[in-house]
């Protein structure tokens, strides 16, 4: 049994759009023209974005930001990933969903992988828009202190 955790992505034009929107997969297994499988290593984090709609409109949008579960520690199931991984953000309807892309964006702006941003502000982030009020941005300084709190603690 592998530590990795994988997730599903499936494509189907106008109705399932699953898809990363961020993070280091370390394999990809193409199952068909519209379904694929990534892995992620235990403790990376990744964004996952999922969309789905049928002949009367959107009836999901939803992302999460995990960290893909790392053995004996405790983790959240979400459809279409296995085993799982630590909610680290999930968020749903378009506005909201919305936003959360925004904040990725930002990020990347500064020169920084999403994957590698302190996984507090992924928390902040969630608080901060589940109650419909703005994050504070992302910043290099508020990174570089992610990065010395991490060398400290290791």
């Amino acid at each position: 049994m592998s530590d990795l955790t994988t997730v599903e992505l499936l494509w189907l034009e106008k109705c399932i759009e699953n898809r990363i929107r961020f993070g280091n997969p370390v394999s990809e297994r193409i199952l068909s023209g519209n379904r694929r499988v990534l892995s992620f290593t235990p403790g990376s984090i990744f964004a996952f974005v999922r969309w789905t709609s049928n002949d009367f409109g959107t009836v999901l949008s939803r992302v999460d930001i995990l960290r893909a579960a790392t053995p004996g520690r405790p983790y959240s199931t979400v459809p279409w990933i296995s085993p799982g991984g630590e909610s680290l953000l999930r968020l749903s309807s378009w506005p909201k969903v919305e936003r959360v892309l925004q904040t990725i964006d930002a990020i990347e702006t500064l020169g920084i992988n999403p994957a590698d941003a302190a996984p507090d502000y992924w928390h902040h982030v969630h608080n901060r828009l589940s109650v419909n009020e703005t994050p504070r941005p992302y910043t290099r300084s508020r990174h570089q202190a992610w990065h010395r709190r991490r060398r400290i603690a290791s």
